[in-house]
C-alpha cells in the first residue's frame, strides 16, 4: 500500500515530524515501511515539449521516430521506444545534458546513423509515479518549454510503501493509516468532509439482491451534470504518486475514494442501468467481457451483478463490464457502493487470476456502515472538475439480515496487564482504545485471582464498523500494546503457574504408541497424500464415505500424491508391499496419524486413526490386538461379524462399534485386495477411530487382593449356532460367574464342514475367592449358571 505524505497530512499534522521519523512510527503501529520513495524533486532540463509527429523507420521494430518542439520555434528529433503518444500532444523532453534520477546524462546519441536529441520521459524515469508502461502524457494547458514539474505544480513528496497485514483491512486506506499516527503522535485527527450540495430530486434505481449472504448491502447513488474529462492535475498526481494512472474525472474520483476510505465503488453509465440492478450467482459457463477486455467463464461460486434485464454487468468486488463503462458522452452516473462476502470475491479472485485494488480491499473486509460517506465523498472529489454535479436524493440502498454488525468485546484491564507484562490502569487503556475509534464502557467483570474470583476492573467495548478484524478480546489486547509501543514493553520471560507437561489427551496418545509398540509392531509414517485410485485398492469404498469425495489438491506436486486420504490403509498396505517386495521378515508395522474423510459440512471430519497391520498371521492376532488396548483403555465395543467392513475378509473379520457408532475394523484382509498389492499372505489388521478412544479418561483399574487360596477350574463345551459370536458367548460366561469368576478362556473351536451352521467353543472357566477353598457344591451352582446363560444365548451342552 502507497501511502503519500501530503495527502496523510491533510487528515493529521504530522508537518514537524521528519520523514525517517514518521516512517519509524508507522512501523512501530505494525504497518511495516517497506520503503520510502521521494517523488516530486525537480529535474533542470525536462522541459514541456509538443509532439508534431511521428515516424516509423522501416529498419526499427521497437522504437520510432518522433519531432517535437520543445516552445524554441525550432523541431527536435527524438527516438523513442514508447508508441502511446501522437501529434498534438505534450509530453516531457529530457535535453541533452541532462541528468536523470538512475544517473544517466542524456547525450546526443543516434541510430542508423540518425541523431536522437533527447529523450522523452515516462512518469517512472521522472520519479514522479511507478507507471513505466509508456511516455507522460502532460495536460493540454501546460506551456511549451517550460520545465515539467513547474508546468505541472509538482512538489517534493514523499510515498511511504506499506506492508499491511491481512488483519488491518482499514489501513489500505489513507484514512486508517491516519488515524493510527494521529494517536501515535496525540494528534488531532480530522477526516475530510463529504459532499455539501444539496441533494436533487429523488432517484431510485431498482434493486434486488438474490444472493443474499454473498451481498448484504448494495447502494445505487445517481449523480447527473456529468463532464467526463480529465481530473484536475493535483487529482491526477495524487494517483500517480499512489501508483493509479489517471483516466478520466470520473474513474479518478472512485480511485480516490478507494485509496482514501478503503471503500471500493463503480461508476456505471446510468443510461445503460436504467433497468436497475440484480445480484446473483453466475450459471456455470455465463460469460462476460471484462473492463481489461477479457472474455471471461464464470462459474456457480462467481458473483454476479446484473442489470434489470438479468445482463451480466460485473463481476462483483473484482471487475466491472466492459459493456455499461462511461464514456466521453456520459452525463449521469449510477455509482454502486457495496459490502460483498470476501470469502466469495477471494475464491473468484483466485481461480480467475484476476486480483484487482477492489478484490484486495473486499477479500479483507470493508466497513459495511462506510457506504455514505465514501458516497460523500466521491461526489466532493468529482465536484471539483464537474461544478453543477447534482446528487439525486433516494439512494437505493437494500440491505440484508447478512450484513455484519460491529462486535462488543468484554476487556479485561487485568487480562491487558497479564498478556503485556505491564502495569496499565483502567484509564490508560481507555484513552488508548478510544483515542483510534473504540467506544469504551467501564463494567466489572469476574477476574481469577488464585483461587478466588473478584470483580476487576473493565470495558464493554463496541468495536468501530470499519475493524472486522476485532473479535476476541485478546484483538483489543493487541492494540493496546500497538499503541504502547512494543519497544516499550520491554523483555521478559513468563513465569507458569503450573510446570509444563504433557496433556492428558497426549499421555492417552503416548500410552497408546507404547502399548502398540509393546506388541512387536515398529511405527510407519506414510505420505498422508495418495494417488487417484489408492483408495479403491485398499478396499476402502463405503456409503458412508465414497472414496470418490476425497478431497483433492489444486497444485499437485505430482499426480501421484493429489488425493488426501481418507483412512491408513492404503498408505499401510503400500508399506507393507514395500516391505516383501525387499524381503523383510516378520513384518509387523503400525501408523497413529490423521485422516479426512468427506462430511456433510464443507471441511472434512479430520481425526485421528490407528492401524496395525502383521503379515503371515490370522486375524485371532488383530482381535488379539484389540483384547489389550481395551483392558489397557478400559474401553469398548462389541464385535458384529453382520457387518464386514470393504476391503476385510467376509468370514474373518467384524466392525468394532457401540450401538450405531463405528469405532474400528478388526480382522483379515481381502485376498483380492492383498493381490492388487502383490501380497500372497495372509494380513491381519486393526483400525481403530483413536480420536473416539483417546477422547475418554481410561478408568483407574482398582486393587484386588491376590488371593491365597487354591483355585478351582471346569470345562465347557457348546454346540453354538453361528449367529452367536464367540465375543458373545465369553460375555456371558463371565458374567454368570459372578465375583467367584477368574478367568474364562476359550481354548478349542471346532468345525465339522465349512457350510455347518454350528460349531463347538470349549472354554476353560477359573474360579477363586479370596477368604477361602470353594466348596464343590459351590463350583456346582457357578456350572450351573454358566450353562443357562450359555443356553439362554440358542447354545447346547455338549456332552
Amino acid at each position: 500500500m502507497r501511502i503519500v505524505r501530503s495527502w496523510l497530512e491533510e487528515f493529521v499534522d504530522v508537518r514537524k515530524v521528519s520523514d525517517e521519523q514518521l516512517a519509524d512510527a508507522i512501523t512501530s503501529l505494525g504497518l511495516s515501511v517497506e520503503a520510502t520513495e521521494v517523488v516530486g524533486t525537480a529535474i533542470a532540463g525536462v522541459v514541456v515539449a509538443k509532439v508534431l509527429r511521428t515516424e516509423r523507420h522501416p529498419e526499427a521494430n521497437k522504437v520510432h521516430r518522433v519531432w517535437v518542439d520543445a516552445g524554441d520555434g525550432g523541431e527536435r528529433h527524438v527516438w523513442c521506444g514508447a508508441f502511446n503518444m501522437k501529434a498534438g500532444d505534450l509530453v516531457p523532453l529530457a535535453t541533452i545534458g541532462t541528468k536523470m534520477p538512475d544517473g544517466r546524462e542524456i547525450l546526443r546519441r543516434g541510430m542508423f546513423n540518425i541523431d536522437s536529441e533527447g529523450m522523452l520521459c515516462s512518469a517512472a524515469e521522472l520519479g514522479v509515479a511507478s507507471d513505466a508502461s509508456g511516455i507522460l502524457i502532460l495536460p493540454a494547458t501546460a506551456k511549451l518549454g517550460r520545465n515539467v514539474f513547474d508546468a505541472l505544480g509538482i512538489a517534493r513528496d514523499v510515498v511511504f510503501d506499506l506492508d499491511v497485514t491481512r488483519n488491518r483491512p482499514d489501513c489500505t486506506g489513507h484514512l486508517g493509516v491516519a488515524r493510527d499516527v494521529a494517536a501515535k503522535f496525540g494528534k488531532k485527527f480530522t477526516p475530510p468532509k463529504g459532499d455539501g450540495g444539496k441533494k436533487g430530486t429523488p432517484r431510485k434505481v431498482p434493486v434486488r439482491i438474490i444472493a443474499d449472504k454473498a451481498c448484504a448491502r448494495f447502494n445505487v447513488t445517481v449523480m447527473s451534470g456529468i463532464v467526463v474529462g480529465p481530473s484536475p492535475d493535483h487529482l491526477a498526481r495524487r494517483l500517480l504518486a499512489a501508483g493509479m494512472r489517471p483516466i478520466n474525472n470520473v474513474v479518478d474520483a472512485s480511485n480516490l475514494v478507494m485509496l482514501e476510505t478503503n471503500q471500493p465503488n463503480h461508476a456505471y453509465d446510468a443510461a445503460k442501468v436504467a433497468s436497475g440492478f440484480r445480484i446473483r450467482f453466475a450459471t456455470m459457463g455465463e460469460r462476460l467481457v471484462t473492463l481489461d477486455g477479457n472474455n471471461r467463464a464464470l462459474t456457480t461460486d462467481d458473483l454476479l451483478i446484473c442489470d434489470g434485464d438479468d445482463r451480466a454487468i460485473g463481476i462483483a468486488g473484482v471487475m466491472g463490464g466492459a459493456n455499461t463503462e462511461i464514456s466521453d458522452v456520459t452525463t449521469e452516473i449510477a455509482l454502486e457502493t457495496a459490502w460483498f462476502d470476501p470469502t466469495t470475491v477471494r475464491l473468484t479472485s483466485q481461480r480467475l487470476a484476476l486480483r484487482t485494488e477492489a478484490s484486495a480491499r473486499f477479500e479483507r473486509g470493508v466497513d459495511p456502515q462506510g457506504v455514505d460517506y465514501s458516497v460523500a465523498r466521491f461526489a466532493a472529489i468529482l465536484r471539483q472538475s464537474c461544478p453543477k454535479l447534482v446528487v439525486h436524493g433516494g439512494a437505493s440502498d437494500p440491505k440484508t439480515k447478512h450484513l455484519p454488525k460491529p462486535a462488543v468485546i468484554s476487556l479485561r484491564v487485568a487480562q491487558v496487564n497479564r498478556v503485556l507484562g505491564t502495569s496499565l490502569g483502567a484509564r490508560d487503556v481507555s484513552a488508548v482504545l478510544t483515542r483510534i475509534g473504540f467506544d469504551c464502557s467501564p463494567k466489572k467483570i469476574a477476574v481469577k485471582k488464585g483461587s478466588l474470583v473478584a470483580a476487576g476492573p473493565g470495558f464493554s467495548v463496541n468495536v468501530p464498523s470499519w475493524r472486522p478484524d476485532c473479535t476476541d478480546e485478546i484483538d483489543l489486547v493487541e492494540e493496546v500494546a500497538r499503541h504502547v509501543g512494543y519497544e516499550t514493553l520491554g523483555k521478559r520471560v513468563s513465569q507458569s503457574t503450573q510446570p509444563g507437561g504433557l496433556s492428558p489427551l497426549q499421555q492417552r496418545r503416548r500410552a497408546l504408541r507404547d502399548l502398540v509398540l509393546s506388541f512387536g509392531a515398529s511405527e510407519a509414517m506414510p505420505n498422508p497424500f495418495l494417488a487417484p485410485g489408492d483408495h479403491e485398492k485398499a478396499g476402502v469404498v463405503t456409503s458412508e464415505n465414497r472414496s470418490g469425495s476425497a478431497l483433492s489438491l489444486e497444485n499437485p506436486l505430482v499426480a501421484e500424491e493429489s488425493i488426501l486420504r481418507t483412512s491408513l490403509r492404503p498408505g499401510m498396505l503400500k508399506a507393507v508391499a514395500f516391505n516383501l517386495a525387499h524381503r523383510a521378515d516378520h513384518i509387523s508395522l503400525f501408523e497413529l496419524g490423521h485422516v479426512y474423510p468427506p462430511s456433510s459440512t464443507e471441511l472434512p471430519d479430520e481425526h485421528e486413526q490407528l492401524c496395525i497391520m502383521a503379515v503371515g498371521v490370522d486375524a485371532s492376532v488383530a482381535v488379539d490386538w484389540w483384547s489389550q488396548i481395551v483392558a489397557v483403555f478400559g474401553v469398548g465395543a462389541q464385535l458384529d461379524q453382520t457387518r464386514v467392513p470393504e476391503g476385510y475378509h467376509s468370514t474373518r473379520s467384524a466392525t468394532l462399534s457401540r450401538g450405531k457408532q463405528v469405532v474400528g475394523y478388526v480382522g483379515e484382509l481381502d485376498r483380492l485386495v492383498l493381490a492388487a498389492h502383490d501380497i500372497s499372505e495372509r494380513v491381519a489388521c486393526l483400525e481403530v477411530n483413536a480420536s473416539l478412544l483417546l477422547a475418554e479418561s481410561p478408568k483407574v483399574p482398582a486393587a484386588k487382593p491376590v488371593s491365597r487360596f487354591p483355585s478351582s477350574d471346569f470345562d465347557l463345551a457348546f454346540a453354538v449356532p453361528a449367529r452367536v459370536t464367540a465375543a458373545a458367548l465369553h460375555r456371558a460366561l463371565r458374567q454368570a460367574s459372578g465375583g467367584l469368576g477368574e478367568e474364562v478362556v476359550l481354548f478349542d473351536v471346532f468345525r465339522k464342514s465349512p457350510t455347518d451352521d454350528t460349531r463347538s467353543l470349549a472354554y476353560r472357566l477359573r474360579l477363586r475367592a479370596t477368604d477361602r477353598t470353594l466348596t464343590d457344591t459351590e463350583v456346582a451352582a457357578v456350572r450351573s449358571a454358566c450353562i443357562v446363560a450359555a443356553e439362554k444365548l440358542g447354545c447346547t451342552l455338549r456332552g
